[in-house]
């Protein structure tokens, strides 16, 4: 929750859209504070991309209000264009054009002033890690690279919210890091970002997270508060077979849900107390052996437990 009406930048309410017969979007709202880093979190197919598109004014909503900065998105889509930058999963790099370029171009697009833009694009490139490859043709970038190309062109004009869909898909873990190093300096200096993501890992470094399931938003909190929302416990099974291991806990009494980790399955149980020796047991009955105990759940844990829970009631 939002302590301070004052300090709300995105207000979305009773948000829906179809296509055709599909409900891609259906009654979503929520709220994103000054300097939130708010995260859309769930599979492919959830409606995170389409939720998004409506954020940037691009599509329509069938229903519902949209306000970002006092704009009414909905309503004047281009008077809300001047305080937003959107991202999608491809942003619109010209590969034959120089980074350079490309971030001339998009100060062009934005009717960023011509004595701003070059402080300002030396600024972010340096910040990106980019101000050694100026001249380099875009299309000759590795993919973190292009990413943090793009991010620099959404920024050029100082937009007070940040809409990035997706924005590390098939990146490297370095350049995913140096990503979000850049997202961090931006929120602590007032930016608003609202990102999807499909990365459990990348959910947990969020101000706040909207769990996003079949086009609707089942829970949304702080990642820490949202792990306190998941009942009974979480344990961790390690073996050099955790197929079989899955497999021979399937139906067991007391287990609410599995996850295939590595080397290891999350076992979602009612009583961990009462479960441990009962799930060593069923092991040691098929000859398995296994290190077994309770752990901390991370988002994808919760994730999946909550919507079993839905499922359930």
């Amino acid at each position: 929750m939002i302590s301070d009406a004052a300090d709300i930048v995105i207000s979305v309410d009773g948000l829906s859209r179809s296509f055709g017969v599909m409900k891609a979007v259906q009654k979503v709202g929520f709220q994103v504070a000054r300097g939130e880093i708010f995260g859309l979190v769930g599979p492919d197919g959830a409606g995170k991309t389409t939720i998004m598109r409506m954020l940037a004014g691009i599509l329509a909503p069938d229903c519902g209000a949209i306000r970002i900065g006092g704009t009414d998105v909905v309503g004047d889509p281009e008077a809300a264009k001047a305080r937003i930058s959107y991202m999608p999963q491809r942003f619109g790099l010209y590969e034959d054009l120089t980074v350079a370029e490309n971030i001339g171009f998009y100060a062009d697009l934005f009717g960023v002033p011509r004595r701003d833009r070059r402080a300002r694009g030396r600024e972010l490139m340096a910040a990106a890690g980019l101000d050694a490859f100026e001249q380099r043709l875009a299309g000759k970038l590795s993919g973190g690279m292009k990413q943090k190309l793009g991010l620099v062109c959404a920024l050029i004009h100082t937009p007070q919210v940040l809409l990035l869909d997706e924005p590390t898909t098939g990146v490297d873990p370095v350049s995913r890091r140096d990503f979000w190093g850049i997202l961090y300096d931006l929120r602590e200096s007032g930016v608003t970002i609202v990102l999807s993501t499909a990365y459990m890992d990348e959910a947990e470094r969020c101000s706040r997270l909207a769990l996003v399931h079949t086009g609707s938003i089942s829970h949304c909190d702080t990642p820490d508060r949202l792990k306190r929302l998941m009942p009974g416990a979480l344990l961790a099974i390690i073996s050099d077979n955790p197929r079989e291991v899955r497999a021979r806990l399937t139906g067991a009494s007391g287990v609410l849900g599995m996850l295939l980790m590595g080397d290891r399955v999350h076992v979602h149980v009612d009583d961990a107390t009462r479960r441990i020796a009962e799930i060593r047991d069923l092991l040691a009955e098929k000859g398995m052996s296994a290190e077994l105990g309770v752990v901390e759940p991370g988002i994808e844990d919760v994730f999946v437990a909550l919507l079993n829970a839905g499922e359930r009631s």
